[in-house]
């Protein structure tokens, strides 16, 4: 986000020296602390929040694919019983055939 090296730092502290004081300078650097904190929390709080919804919305897909394969499944079920029974029926006339040449 922000690239803040040594020397900005240290140009940031000596201007807020010079501008608060040293008396009120600590008081001043903690506040700003505690800021910092709370904003850092606040980022990370937001930040697992998306990456939550963002895996809820992959299981949502995932479960939906699921559902998807589950009807296929249901037709390759379905294409192997009438498969059975055209075997069933083919081996009957087959064996019908045979009896009547025989």
């Amino acid at each position: 986000m922000f690239d803040v090296g040594f020397w900005e730092l240290l140009i940031i502290g000596i201007v807020a020296l010079l501008v608060i004081g040293p008396e009120r300078l600590p008081g001043v650097a903690r506040t700003v602390g505690a800021w910092t904190g709370r904003a850092k929390r606040f980022v990370l709080s937001v930040k697992s929040d998306i990456d939550q919804e963002l895996r809820a919305d992959e299981l949502k897909r995932i479960l939906k694919d699921q559902e998807e394969s589950s009807s296929l499944h249901e037709i390759i079920e379905d294409t192997k019983s009438d498969l059975d029974e055209i075997r069933k029926e083919t081996e009957s006339a087959v064996k019908t055939g045979s009896d009547s040449l025989k």
